[in-house]
């Protein structure tokens, strides 16, 4: 899989996550359609609802959310994880695929079991960005580390990135992330991006949980190294995170927005392009509009800056007003500094 620091095309993820529904064909189908919509990897999260957190039904593990409510933590996570024994199977359809595949990983023993398998990248999620014993130990890998940011607070993004050099990651990528399900597009921010370029020292991407296939191209657009998007085969299969994954048409047309958007990008540039010298000459220039008879003056009434750009440019008009014309000027003839006196006596 390529450095997503060092490749200037946009490195766009089909997050998996839980739309496989615990269903190992389904899952395998998502992998083989987001090789069809063009996406560069595909994610899954390795965790178990033990390893994020404990069965419990206290008040604290139960959730409030529109879409995930009425049941404890560990209810959903035991719906929504990916079994263990499926990722070696999972790993080799995205290589056959020609797909890159990460992992998000969650606690020591999710790193371990992602490192057997042999991964070459590492994700942490935003939840768990202030867990720094993990990105340590992750970072102690030495392989790249791409890290998402929902909820962080400056300083907190700080003690992250500071903990992950320090500990030898790879290289180290931040995803700029509202942890809304799904986000909207007003809560994005995404003129945050070349902000955390700046401030961080290192490449940003984003991870979007909104519908819109808008805000990817704006986040390219700013400079987004990396897209990830959930990615669902369809929404109404209704598993945990289908709510806010697109769907394969919309997952395609994204990729080919922010290909679009790569393109227009471009560098900073101030040449003409091949089109722009061809289309020159309809630029405005100055113009006969009148018949003119050799040694008439030139004025604002017989002499006009219209297109064509046979003529010499408008800027000249001021200064060949009230010219006499050194020969007969036929209405039509592009205006020459030959056609002309220099000296407004007639006698050049």
């Amino acid at each position: 899989m390529k450095n997503v620091s060092r490749d200037k095309k946009t490195f766009i993820i089909a997050e998996i996550s839980a739309n496989h529904g615990q269903n190992i064909g389904t899952a395998i189908k998502l992998i083989r359609a987001s090789r069809a919509c063009g996406v560069d990897a595909v994610k899954f999260q390795t965790y178990t609802p033990d390893t994020l957190t404990i069965d419990s039904a206290l008040g604290h593990f139960r959730i409030d959310h529109p879409r995930w409510g009425g049941q404890t933590l560990y209810e959903l996570y035991r719906k929504a994880y990916t079994p263990w024994k499926w990722f070696k199977k999972l790993k080799k359809e995205a290589d056959d695929q020609g797909l890159g595949f990460l992992s998000t990983a969650f606690d020591p023993t999710s790193v371990d079991f992602l490192e057997e398998l042999g991964v070459s990248t590492h994700k942490i999620a935003s939840f768990e960005l202030i867990d720094i014993p993990l990105i340590e130990y992750v970072s102690g890998t030495k392989k790249p580390l791409i890290m998402s940011t929902g909820m962080a607070s400056r300083k907190e993004v700080r003690a992250a990135v500071t903990a992950a050099r320090s500990h030898g990651a790879g290289s180290i990528t931040l995803l700029k992330c509202v942890s809304s399900y799904p986000a909207v597009p007003e809560e994005m921010n995404l003129r945050t991006i070349p902000d955390m370029r700046s401030r961080f020292g290192c490449p940003i991407g984003l991870s979007d949980h909104s519908l819109s296939a808008v805000v990817p191209v704006v986040a390219v657009a700013l400079g987004a190294s990396v897209i990830e998007k959930h990615f669902t085969l369809s929404r109404a299969m209704k598993t945990p995170d289908s709510f806010f994954s697109l769907e394969p048409d919309e997952m395609k047309q994204l990729v080919q927005d922010v290909r679009t958007a790569e393109k227009a990008s471009g560098d900073v540039s101030y040449k003409l392009t091949a089109g722009e010298k061809k289309n020159r000459i309809f630029r405005r220039s100055l113009f006969i509009v009148e018949d003119i008879k050799k040694g008439a003056l030139l004025t604002a009434g017989n002499i006009r800056s219209i297109r064509p750009a046979n003529g010499i440019a408008p800027v000249h008009i001021k200064t060949v007003i009230g010219k006499r014309a050194g020969r007969a000027l036929r209405r039509g003839t592009p205006l020459k500094l030959s056609h002309f006196y220099s000296g407004r006596s007639g006698k050049g």
